[in-house]
Formats: C-alpha cells, structure tokens, sequence
C-alpha cells in the first residue's frame, strides 16, 4: 500500500504554483516558519494586490531574506505588509522595502519586526499615503537621535496614535529625547508612557478630535446635502507651529487636517463640517479653473474672497442653515489688511447685519448684484475690490484672514504649465557646431534663431557690430555655468546630506558704470578721510636694519669706521652687518554680498538697501585697489536647495576698471538667502587663490532663509557648519549684518569676535572700507 505525502507537502504544491516564475525559487531560501507564512497568505495576496504589488510584496520579502536580520522581520513582512497595501494602496510596499533596508543600519532586526508588525496600524490611523511616508522619515528621526526609544515607543503605538496626530508625536518623541539623550532608564519609562512626564506631554499634544475618527460621519454628512461621494483626505501640519495645514482641494480630492482643537467653544466636529461643507461648496460652483496669468498676490486674494462668499451663498440658498454653519466662525478680526477680509467677509456672511465700514458696504451692494451662477462676475468684483485696496500694505504670507474654515484657495487657479516630457521629445536634439569666421559672416537666413533651432553655430573669438557691441552682449542668452553640488548639514540629525544644494552660477548683468563714478564723486569726502588710513597699510618695500653683529651682508659705512677705530686704537663697535627686511602684504579678500529680495527694502534717505550696499562695494573696492591686496567680490541669492544663483562681480585675477564697476550697478535684489552653500561655493573659490592670509566678508541683512525650509534653526546650523569648514581651510569668514536683531544669531554663526552689526544702514559705504582696514592692518 503506498504511502501519503506528508501534509505540508500537500499544502506547498498548490501554493508553489501561485509563485510568478521569477520567484519560484524564494520558498526554498527561507526557513521553515517564514515558508510557511508565505504559502498562507499568497492565495489572499493573489486576489488582494495587482501583479505589480505582488512582485514588490515578494521582492521585499527576498531583500529582508537577504539582509540577514532573522526570520522574524521576513514572516512579519510576509503577514503585515498586504495590510498595509490594502490600506494605502501597492505603491507602499516599496516604500516601505526601502525603508526596513534603511533601518537595518541602525537597529537590529527585533526592532525591524514590530515597525513591520505595527505599520498596518500606522497606515490605518494615519489614512493617507503621504503621511505614511511621514511616519517613516519619523521613524528614520527617531533612530538616528535615540535608537533605544523606538521599541518601547513602537508597543504604545496604538495608544499614541489614537490620540495623537504625526505632528503631535513627532513633538511628543522630541521632548522626551532630549530630556532623557543620556538617561537611558528615563528615556524608556518616558516612551513606554509609565512615567508622569510623559503622560502630562501626551496631554498636552492631544488634540481634540482626529480626523479618521470622524471621516466616515463626514462623507455621510455631504452625501446628505449633495447627493454625491467625496473622498477625504488627512493633511499632517507643520510639527513645530502646531497650526495644521489649511483646508485644500486637489484632484477632486478634500484634504482635510488631520486633527482639530475646538475654536472658541465651537466643537471641532462642527469645524471639519463647515471646512468638509466650504471645500464641497467650492466643487459645486466651480465649473472651470480661473486664468491667474497677470494677476498680482492682492488680486489672487480678493478674488478668491469673493468666490468664497459665491460658493457660499449658492449652497446657502439650496441649505439655509448652512449660514448658521459658517457665520458663527466669522467672529475675530484681524490686523491690517487681513483685518479689511475679515469685516468683508462678515458683510457678505451676515446680510441682515449692518456692514462695519463703507468698503464692506460697498462690497455687499456690489455682490447682491452679482449673478451667483457666474464666475466671472466675481471675478469682475474681485478685481473692483483689489483696485480700491491698491497702495495700501498687504502681504500673502502675513495677512491671512481670520476664519479658520475657508481653504487656501488652489482650486480656483489656472496656471500655465509647460509639459517639459513632451516637449523634450517632440523637438529633436540640438547639435553645436564650430564654424569658421568666414562661415559665421555668410551665414545670414536665420540671424536670431530660437530655442528650436537644430543646429547651434559656435565661432571662438567675439564678433562685433558697427556699433561696437558683440552679438552675443546683444542678443546671446546669459550663459549658466554647470551646477555644482555641495552638501548640508541637517541639525536635527546631526548628519550632512551629502549633494544637497545646487549653486548655479550665471554671468553678472551689467549696470551703467556712469553711475558708480557719481558715486565714488558723491563719497569723495569720505574717501579723502580713509586716505590717510590707507596709505599707512601701503607695503613698505625692502627696510634695511643695520648696526646687526650678525646679518646678510657687511654695512660699508659701519665696517669703515670700524677700521678707523682700530688704526686709533679705540674700541671698535663690533655691530658691522644689516640685514634687508621685505615688507609685504600677502592678503585675499573676498567680498560676498547677500542679493535677497529684503536688499530692495527703503534705507534711511530714500535709498534702497541695495544701493547703499553697491556704494559700500565701490568704495571698497577703491580701498583695496589702492593698498594693492587681491580681492574678489561675489554676490548671491536662492530659490530652494536646488536653486542657489551665484553672481561673480570681480574676480581676484581681473583688474578693479569699468567693466566691475558696471556689473556692480548691474546686482539685483531677488529671492532668498541660502547662505551656507554661496559660502562653501566662496570657499572653493577662495581656496584656489595663493595667499598667507585669506578673508570671507559676507555683508547681509538678515538671517539664512530660504523657501523650502520651515525650520528657522536648519539653515543657521548648516551656515555654522560651512563658517567652521572655511575656517579649517586657513579662511577667516566675517560677517558684517544689517539686521538690529542678529545678536541672537550671528554671533552663534559666525563666533562672537567675527560680527560686526551695523546700526544705522545709511552708514554702510563708510563702515565697510573701515572694517577692512581694521581686519587687515
């Protein structure tokens, strides 16, 4: 009688041909209870996921295989990740592969199990792919400061979570490692919620209700009042401000905070409704995306208030008791000219009160006339409304209104965008040619050619017009240098992300030089002043220092007398030799001039700051010329990491004229200040200069700050970190800084004896050439 295959074999031969051939073999490199795992769950994993989401379930699987860390993060993977696909969709699971390879340099593999076990929690209290991938950077955060803290922190997780946004845990985590960094006992009591200082920070970071909480009432509540499905979508706020994100619509999509406090004794439910019942308000009126070509910060704004108030108005008359809804979060009034939104926005809420002011009045008569089907009408008004507002100071930044339910407003706008995909491959590549003089002169069927020429003709040496100017001054495009990577260091980790920031370096515009030699005139008298103080750091040339008993060479006179004394018999003076001193001066300066947009705020006497800076240059400039030191002066400005714009104004090895003079009243004040990587990029510049003594003087008027970055303590610590690099180089950087408040940062940056804050601006052409004399002498 034969015998009967054992049971797990009876289980594996069905279970192996539900295996894609290019896995086949991955059973058989795994252990008994991860094999196991896996022929369990594939029938499920099979109907659950796409063949996309299969292969990346199964490649993960492979990769902890192969990593080593135990079986037990590849059978947790195995049971835990369909949750999570299922949850947040298949384009996770490889995110969350690259992240466990991330981790395995960090922690053991205990460790990588439960963040596996626990992920399908995460994501099901989260409720949104982006935040997911918050909570693995949170996650990567927690383990590069405390490693110790995440698996007892991972076994609360469950409670954290259910009362805790991400940005509330993220703080929650912060303050206990840095209360308990070096108290280990401290810092496991702390995150396994057992000690009083964590309960009372947990308390305080708890918000009153949690989106996903609620998400399900909320769709109820819309399909109620507008027959139709919405999808919501959990945005997590900024973990510092603790204000949340405003509530946004993109791609048809309701994206909501993910918690709410109550606001003024008004529940938090109640405001996820009027933010849930404005966003689809918007969606119902909207019936094409608004042109914002054209239109300014102010204009963008008053439109959309309007549009609001439109929005709103059409539901109001189809729900009455929406008004009750809305008006009861128009209660606070701002300052300036969020404060004027504020009492508009009430007029427009509330009709049967009467208006605050005759703007708001005139608004409200305006929009009763309005046809509230009609889009353009309230572009019409929103337009009327920035004209009467035209002059006075508004900021998008700063003058936000007051109610908290309204959106930010993205929905409305059209903005013209440029497939770069598919008009990269619908234009052929463009070839450079080198061509002779002879072939440039005949050359005359396309003189201007566009950017979809195909052919780019290159000749070496200028070519000049009758005029005198060159065609490529003329009509040329200003030539980008290649980018160049450096790195940044991150302060909350404690680590430089290496290629971080791009300095890209572009040719400096050119000015009226005209206009530098009326300032230098202007400033004759200030000059006249520094002249005395110039000449005394003039080189000396070669000092002979005589009556030496020991030296280079024999002084004649002294030998002479010496002989004379002898043939007297008289003592001679035994001090015959002198000695040649060569007095020198051996110094690289190089000047780095902060060109951020604040550069063209008003100065005391009606100059901008960016023109008393030019003076400053010029009269620098004439300073150092007139010593005779090397000196380069640079100039800087940024938009995001991937965009630091380098300007050279005058570099070490060309001559102080005319032609830097004009591309120094040729800067502009633009953008951001990004200002470790322009100083690692001056560095590398100054590095190749041959000097005994090199110095980095950096002129500005406010702190690092850029776009991208929220965190005001990132930048000042990557510029620290770029200061103390210079300064391992043989560079000595100093700051001389236009901003009255840098005492709490400048010094910390820049060391306390290398800043220099400038009280009155309207000093600065006469400070700056005194500060380098004071530096160099």
């Amino acid at each position: 009688m034969p015998l009967s295959p054992p049971i797990s074999d009876t289980v594996e031969a069905p279970a192996r041909d539900l295996l894609p051939q290019e896995h086949a073999d991955l059973p058989d490199l795994l252990a008994e209870g991860a094999r196991q795992a896996l022929f369990s769950e594939l029938p499920e994993a099979r109907r659950r996921l796409s063949p996309r989401g299969l292969d990346s379930w199964l490649r993960g699987a492979d990769a902890l295989h192969r990593m080593g860390r135990g079986e037990e993060a590849v059978t947790a993977w195995i049971g835990s990740v369909p949750g999570l696909a299922r949850e947040l969709g298949k384009d996770m699971i490889a995110d969350m592969a690259t992240a466990c390879m991330g981790f395995a340099s960090r922690t053991s593999g205990a460790v990588i199990t439960r963040i596996i076990e626990t992920a399908p929690l995460a994501a099901q209290r989260l409720g949104d792919a982006a935040l997911f991938a918050s909570y693995l950077r949170f996650l990567e955060h927690v383990l590069a400061r405390a490693p110790r803290a995440m698996r007892p922190m991972l076994d609360q997780l469950s409670e954290l979570l259910g009362v805790l946004t991400l940005g509330g845990l993220r703080r929650w985590a912060d303050w206990g490692i840095e209360a308990y960094r070096t108290d280990y006992v401290g810092l496991e009591a702390y995150f396994s919620l057992t000690s009083e200082a964590s309960r009372a920070v947990l308390k305080s970071e708890r918000k009153g209700v949690v989106l996903v909480d609620v998400q399900r009432r909320l769709g109820m509540y819309l399909r109620a009042l507008w027959g139709r499905d919405f999808m919501l979508v959990p945005t997590a706020g900024d973990f510092e401000s603790r204000t949340g994100l405003r509530p946004y619509v993109a791609e048809f999509q309701l994206h909501l905070p993910d918690a709410l406090d109550d606001w003024n004794g008004i529940a938090g439910l109640d405001l996820y409704r009027a933010q849930a019942a404005h966003l689809a308000a918007h969606l119902d009126a909207l019936r094409a995306p608004i042109p914002a070509e054209g239109l300014s910060a102010l204009e963008l704004a008053c439109v959309g208030l309007i549009e609001d108030a439109r929005a709103e108005a059409r539901a109001i008359a189809r729900f009455p008791n929406l008004r009750a809804l809305w008006g009861r979060f128009h209660s606070e009034t701002g300052t300036g000219m969020a404060g004027q939104f504020d009492r508009i926005a009430r007029a427009l809420i509330r009709p049967d009160e009467p208006a605050e002011d005759d703007l708001s009045s005139w608004v409200r008569a305006e929009f009763d006339r309005i046809d509230l089907d009609r889009a353009e009408d309230a572009r019409t008004l929103g337009l009327a409304l920035a004209n009467r507002l035209f002059g006075q100071p508004y900021s998008a930044h700063r003058d936000i209104p007051s109610c908290p339910y309204r959106c930010d407003n993205r929905v409305l706008w059209e903005y013209e965008e440029i497939d770069w995909g598919k008009s990269a491959s619908a234009q052929p590549e463009q070839v450079r040619k080198h061509v002779s003089v002879t072939e440039m002169v005949n050359e005359v069927e396309v003189e201007t050619a566009g950017d979809d020429a195909q052919e780019i003709w290159v000749q070496s040496s200028e070519f000049f017009d009758d005029d005198g100017t060159t065609f490529n001054a003329r009509e040329g495009k200003e030539p980008l240098a290649p980018p160049v990577l450096y790195e940044e260091f991150d302060h909350t980790i404690q680590m430089v992300r290496p290629a971080w920031a791009t300095v890209r370096e572009a040719r400096a515009k050119l000015g009226d030089p005209t206009e530098a030699d009326h300032i230098l005139d202007t400033h004759r008298r200030t000059t006249e002043r520094l002249r005395h103080l110039l000449d005394a750091m003039r080189p000396q040339g070669v000092q002979r220092i005589r009556k030496l008993e020991d030296g280079d060479e024999i002084d004649i006179n002294a030998a002479v007398a010496a002989a004379i004394d002898t043939r007297l018999k008289r003592q001679p003076d035994p001090r015959v030799m002198m000695r040649a001193l060569r007095h020198t001066r051996d110094t690289a300066v190089m000047v780095l001039l902060d060109l951020s947009e604040s550069t063209n705020d008003p100065a005391p006497g009606g100059q901008t700051v960016l023109d008393l800076t030019q003076a400053a240059c010029l009269l620098l400039s004439e300073a150092i010329n007139s010593v005779g030191d090397s000196f380069a002066i640079h100039g800087f400005c940024s938009d995001g990491r991937h965009n630091v714009f380098y300007n050279r104004f005058k570099d070490f090895d060309q001559p102080w004229g005319t032609q830097s003079k004009a591309r120094i009243m040729g800067a502009q004040g633009r953008l951001s200040t990004r200002m470790g990587a322009a100083i690692r990029h001056a560095t590398a510049h100054l590095g190749k200069v041959r000097s005994n003594r090199k110095l980095m003087l950096v002129l500005t008027d406010g702190e690092p700050a850029d776009i991208d970055m929220r965190d005001p303590f990132y930048l000042r610590h990557d510029t620290r970190h770029a200061v103390e690099a210079a300064r391992r180089q043989g560079i000595i950087p100093f700051c001389l800084t236009l901003d009255p408040a840098a005492d709490t940062y400048a010094q910390r940056i820049f060391g306390t004896r290398n800043v220099r804050v400038l009280d009155r601006v309207e000093r600065l052409p006469e400070r700056l050439p005194q500060l380098y004399a004071a530096l160099t002498k």
